[in-house]
């Protein structure tokens, strides 16, 4: 009405009748106690208490507006926030370029990277601190999670780099029971992968030097203090290092890696976006 100065006009805009709007009016001026338009038969002002209203109406209007764009927005995936946990390897080898596509779709979603050990994001999923995870799988014990296997990480043994004149080392398990091996501490999913593989080789080999990071691990094989077994996901962040990856049969050694989050609990839609481009992995790390 304070636009179009007309009950017929704003009437018909709002899909009532004339009476209906009059009334309408009648109460809100009732519920304010005072008079918001002066009316004759061929004219409708806004009275002083009116011109007054009309700037907060508009406001109003705005802000539900803005609030309901965002909520929908929300609701869809468009807009958000997600807490996405990783194993430091993954988060260094295949997450970047699959980050810079996820704000290119998502630019509205704020993504908290984690990257941690694989018991810690646990615990933070199973804490609510972390949304969804891209990890090995769960102990079997741990039924409060679900998870889907995602990528195939096979083990390479890691060595410095040969020189022209020198033997290429034999890309076995048996090659770690005569040389120096350099181990990731427990309780990695590295270490753990590397423990299954000597038992499955039915061979003993013990560390020599076991270290928490994996710079530490790279700089030692550089610098020829030994040799080491590690997942084709790790090769990103030792790319520094002047290393040969040479693959690993007989066994096979493998650790699977996937997408983890809560059992029996939603994610939010936000969330469920990044599952998706997360399932767009499918593969195998090379």
């Amino acid at each position: 009405m304070a636009i179009t100065r007309s009950f017929s006009e704003t009437a018909r805009l709002a899909n009532v009748s004339q009476p209906a709007l009059s009334r309408t009016i009648k109460l809100l001026e009732e519920e304010l106690g005072a008079r918001l338009f002066d009316r004759d038969t061929r004219h409708v002002d806004l009275t002083p208490a009116g011109e007054a209203l009309f700037p907060v109406v508009v406001r109003l209007l705005e802000d539900f507006d803005g609030a309901f764009s965002e909520l929908t927005q929300t609701l869809s995936g468009q807009r958000g926030r997600v807490v996405l946990g990783a194993l430091p390897s993954v988060a260094a080898s295949i997450l970047p370029s699959l980050l810079v596509r996820f704000h290119e779709d998502f630019p509205q979603v704020e993504v908290v990277l984690q990257d941690s050990l694989a018991g810690a994001i646990y615990r933070q999923l199973r804490d609510r601190e972390v949304d969804i995870a891209i990890l090995p799988p769960p102990e079997a014990h741990e039924t409060d999670f679900d998870f889907e296997p995602l990528l195939a990480d096979p083990c390479a043994l890691v060595c410095r780099r040969k020189k022209d004149d020198e033997p290429a080392l034999p890309a076995e398990w048996t090659t770690f029971t005569d040389h120096r091996f350099i181990a990731m501490a427990k309780p990695s999913s590295v270490r753990e992968l590397t423990d299954a593989a000597f038992i499955r080789a039915d061979i003993a080999v013990r560390p020599l030097y076991e270290c928490t990071q994996l710079a530490t691990v790279g700089a030692m094989i550089a610098a020829g203090l030994g040799i080491s077994a590690l997942p084709l996901s790790t090769r990103s962040m030792l790319s520094a290092y002047d290393l040969d990856w040479l693959p690993l049969d007989d066994p096979r050694a493998e650790r699977t890696v996937g997408i983890a989050y809560l059992a029996n609990r939603s994610l939010s839609p936000a969330a469920e976006k990044m599952r998706d481009a997360l399932r767009a992995l499918k593969g195998q790390i090379g």
